[in-house]
């Protein structure tokens, strides 16, 4: 059974025992990469970093130019070699995503960011992202260190140290900017209304737009 085969079977385990059983894990380079006790939610400020980031096929993107404008965005912080929170956190977005359906790389775009750029390359994010992602519209990024301290720091990720990583989800509008940050492991369903949400806000504006248009 391959390392990534592995993972697949321990997000199972910690999904159905919760965020009790991916805190029971021994001391390890992940021990402080801990979920917090209970899901919280706030509205979040965000900024996008211009730099040069890798999706998972060795692309050249930049965040905001590249996936974020005009998409409404669901986006999590990972890395590869995390045994206990980040499986879980991604199995999370691998529902989002089948929730989504085609909608996935149409209005609606996933972003999954290493923050331990250093040994996620390309290929590695791409051998993960084989156990969670079902169909387009999903972009594992990495890039150099700079780069993406930069990004994390923007999107209010950044915590300098992998072992105090917390689980966070971002869910929001490329266009109007609204964006909510989630805590913890947060239900697929939740985040997909939030998508919604979000899809339904963007036709209201659009139709008030079209009927001011035609005022006399």
């Amino acid at each position: 059974m391959n390392r990534f085969a592995s993972t697949g079977l321990l997000t199972l385990c910690l999904l159905s025992l919760g965020i009790q059983h991916a805190n029971a894990h021994s001391a390890d380079e992940h021990a402080g990469h801990k979920a917090p006790a209970s899901n919280t939610q706030e509205h979040a400020q965000v900024k996008f970093a211009n730099v040069p980031l890798l999706d998972q096929n060795g692309k050249t993107v930049r965040l905001e130019q590249d996936l974020v404008q005009g998409k409404i965005v669901v986006m999590s912080f990972i890395y590869t070699s995390c045994t206990t929170v980040c499986p879980v956190v991604s199995s999370i977005m691998g529902k989002v995503q089948k929730q989504l359906g085609a909608r996935v790389g149409e209005e609606v775009q996933l972003v999954s960011i290493s923050i331990d750029p250093q040994r996620d390359d390309p290929k590695r994010l791409q051998d993960y992202a084989r156990t969670f992602q079902r169909g387009p519209g999903w972009s594992w990024l990495t890039g150099s260190p700079q780069s993406i301290n930069e990004t994390l720091k923007g999107l209010g990720s950044f915590s300098g140290d992998l072992k105090s990583h917390q689980p966070l989800i971002l869910v929001g509008d490329g266009d109007s900017r609204h964006w909510m940050r989630y805590y913890g492991f947060t239900d697929p369903a939740l985040l997909a209304k939030e998508v919604e949400k979000l899809s339904g806000l963007r036709t209201h504006a659009k139709h008030t737009a079209i009927a001011m248009e035609q005022q006399p």
